[in-house]
């Protein structure tokens, strides 16, 4: 049996699922694969910003600035339950860009895209920012400025629930064998990794988004070898026990002229990041080496009183950017622009495929996809409605997540306020689905380690994809610093025991 689709999209990342929730909101069958888990690899290991990106005006990178600010406006009203303002302090010592240059680039990030929700820049000096007293002894000015932290695997698997409830296929953990054009269509193979079943699918188009695997994809699945050019750049972080106290984070000018992060995280955490060097091995053995341990590490002990060293280090993550290759000789100035190719059309079934692109600019890329792909399908390019609509969880209304947190503690007497608080910014809305009902603790069953309850596994499950222990601890919930030697194992078996199938109910098309 054959299932026929207007859009086959390969690749689970932030792009693709970003691109299924486009498709299926205006009326195409869609239908996304990915080999692993959702978020499983790019797009679960970034530095968890909504952000303009303040060091591309470095690279007059002005177009991507622009539209990166004009979406972190609109993602802040689609998902309030995941995304969040977050502080960020700039220290400037002799030796540096110019206080100037400084000044300059903040104005134009402030004034480069229509800001309502954040605040502006501003000088500070000594003593009057708690920052001063983290860093070492002579630091006497620098600035804050805006941004937003998101919980990025969350913004995957929300934007692909989101698809598969306008009508969507998502299938994780499936990958594409083949697919060759004949006549009209597409005509593809794709194999569900668990069972061994394999599936034909007729695709009038087909959408690449298989990120770092995307040249990979266009040669040896679908036989197309003239391929565009990527860059594969790594980006490692590491996570250390909390170095400072307070809600704001730290953006820090290395001596080679990179940019470091210092980002509060899972509240007994600092988040370190990231490195940008050239990787030219298998996208699947990505890992952090010694040597990017060792320079975050230096650097960031340039700055604190307090040093960091490697034996600091609880955990650590790599992700690689597949950025398209504009010749820049330095891995830090590639640009992180995206860019579309699209191949066929009219009598030919068209594919669509992604370079680059960066979580904040996901939805735009979506809707430059559709500006593709429509008329090459012979559709009516109707009117982008993704900037308008809430993912799920986030119809609490623009502006009002405090209060329906606050609010949500209240109606919930019997179960524990911070409970219930982390699952409000996981969830949203969707809350009130995992719990079900619950008056007390004991309702959500057991505790399978760090706050983790049978219910919230069961909910993740049948609602959102979870089949390994990894994706509910790592990706959906993030709880992974957080649980006790054992709790994987209790994970798996309360999946193998009690877990549904994890693909959702699917809704029909609005």
């Amino acid at each position: 049996m054959t299932s026929a689709v207007d859009l086959l999209i390969v690749g689970g990342g932030i792009n693709g699922a970003g691109i299924a929730r486009d498709a299926a909101g205006r009326g195409l069958s869609t239908m996304l694969v990915e080999q692993d888990d959702l978020a499983a690899h790019t797009s679960s290991a970034s530095t968890k910003l909504i952000h303009g990106g303040l060091r591309y005006l470095e690279y007059h990178e002005f177009r991507l600035v622009r539209e990166s600010l004009q979406e972190r406006e609109r993602l802040m009203a689609i998902a309030p339950h995941l995304i969040a303002p977050l502080d960020f302090f700039l220290p400037h010592a002799a030796g540096q860009r110019p206080a100037w240059m400084i000044r300059a680039g903040l104005f134009l990030y402030d004034h480069l895209a229509r800001r309502r929700r954040l605040p502006g820049s501003r000088a500070v000096t000594a003593p009057h920012h708690p920052g001063f007293a983290v860093l070492k002894p002579g630091y006497r000015r620098g600035f804050t400025y805006a941004d937003c932290r998101v919980d990025d695997s969350r913004l995957v698997v929300l934007n692909a629930l989101d698809a598969a409830e306008r009508g969507a296929s998502i299938r994780s953990y499936t990958r594409l064998l083949s697919a060759r054009r004949a006549g009209s269509v597409w005509r593809a193979e794709i194999e569900d990794r668990a069972s061994g079943a394999r599936t034909a699918v007729a695709a009038r188009a087909i959408v690449n988004a298989a990120g770092p695997w995307v040249s990979e994809l266009l040669e040896a699945r679908l036989g197309r070898h003239d391929a565009g050019r990527i860059r594969l750049v790594k980006g490692s972080h590491i996570i250390v026990p909390r170095r400072f106290e307070g809600d704001y984070a730290f953006i820090l000018q290395n001596p080679d002229g990179r940019i470091l992060f210092a980002i509060p995280y899972q509240d007994r955490f600092t988040l370190i990041g990231t490195t940008d060097i050239p990787y030219d091995g298998h996208p699947a053995d990505v890992a952090i080496s010694e040597e990017e341990v060792a320079y975050l590490c230096a650097n960031i002990s340039g700055y604190f009183r307090t040093p960091v060293t490697p034996a600091d280090v609880v955990h650590s993550f790599s992700g690689l950017r597949a950025l398209h290759d504009d010749g820049a000789t330095n891995a830090s100035a590639v640009t992180r622009d995206y860019l579309l190719t699209l191949d066929g059309g009219g009598e030919e079934p068209p594919l669509l495929s992604v370079f680059g692109g960066k979580i904040t600019t996901y939805r735009r890329l979506a809707e430059h996809a559709m500006a593709k792909l429509l008329p090459a399908l012979g559709r009516p390019l109707i009117p982008g409605w993704s900037g308008r609509a809430p993912l799920p969880g986030g119809d609490m209304g623009d502006g009002r997540f405090d209060l329906w947190s606050d609010e949500l503690v209240a109606r919930h007497p019997g179960l524990p306020p911070a409970l219930l608080r982390r699952l409000g910014k996981a969830y949203g809305t969707r809350v009130e689905t995992l719990l079900g009902g619950a008056a007390t603790i004991d309702d959500l069953g057991a505790d399978l380690g760090g706050g983790l309850t049978e219910a919230e596994v069961d909910y993740l499950a049948v609602h959102e994809w979870a089949r390994q222990p990894d994706d509910i601890l790592w990706r959906r919930s993030k709880l992974g610093l957080h649980v006790p030697p054992g709790t994987a194992a209790r994970v798996a078996q309360r999946l193998g025991r009690e877990a549904a199938p994890p693909v959702p109910q699917q809704g029909k098309n609005p």
